[in-house]
């Protein structure tokens, strides 16, 4: 039985995932410590997507640096309890072995994937919060951060996939990994859509603070928007 010895040890498993995640998922194939595993992503996971959150509130005020830490995690923690089952019980219908911990560890290893990689992108961002201004640009500059951190975050739970569940079971391999592409689609768009209802996470300059809106449109076409707000006097 694992004996828990620190946050220090829960961070560590990041360079686990990093430096080793071969031996990582093998180790979630065989259910070697899962609930540890699972504690120690959860944990970190939060953490960093919480600095994030916080160097994304920064453009604004204080208040909406203090939410927007609270919320970032809150909004990866919700869309991973919305998307796991569905990807769990779909597997399983089509002949995976691998239970709902192993699922969850699994993309929590994205998760954590996802989350170190925007605070390794964090220096980018207070950057250009320092020498230039520009709401829409802004806007625009972490939804690409977003897009980055997320892609290579589900690379690493496609790896993971395949290494744990598809490692050792022939049947159903291949509706598996067609419906793994259509899952991650759905995880992205709950996942943006979740990230819309629980706006503002940088807090537009003349609005007063708030910690959440008031439901209405959609992300894709605030993106749009954004886009068109900043380089519609260039085209």
């Amino acid at each position: 039985m694992r004996t828990r010895r620190g946050l220090v040890d829960d961070l560590a498993i990041v360079e686990r995932i990093f430096r080793d995640r071969y031996t990582f998922f093998a180790e979630i194939r065989e259910e070697i410590d899962l609930r540890g595993k699972i504690i120690s992503l959860l944990l970190a996971s939060t953490i960093f997507l919480a600095l994030y959150g916080g160097v994304m509130g920064a453009s604004n005020s204080v208040p909406q640096v203090i939410s927007s830490a609270v919320k970032l995690p809150i909004l990866f923690l919700i869309t991973l309890f919305i998307c796991a089952p569905s990807l769990y019980f779909f597997n399983i219908l089509f002949g995976s072995k691998q239970s709902i911990l192993q699922n969850i560890a699994l993309i929590l290893t994205a998760m954590t994937t996802t989350a170190v990689l925007l605070v390794s992108l964090a220096p980018v961002m207070l950057f250009f919060l320092t020498t230039t201004s520009g709401y829409q640009f802004f806007k625009l500059l972490n939804v690409s951060i977003f897009a980055v951190a997320g892609a290579m975050g589900l690379v690493f739970l496609k790896q993971g996939f395949e290494h744990s569940v598809d490692a050792d079971n022939e049947e159903g391999r291949g509706a598996r990994r067609r419906l793994f592409v259509l899952w991650m689609l759905l995880y992205g768009f709950v996942g943006t859509q979740m990230a819309w209802t629980l706006r503002p996470f940088m807090g537009a300059p003349t609005e007063p603070f708030m910690i959440v809106r008031q439901v209405g449109g959609n992300f894709y076409a605030d993106v749009i928007h954004s886009l068109i707000s900043l380089f519609g006097g260039v085209l």
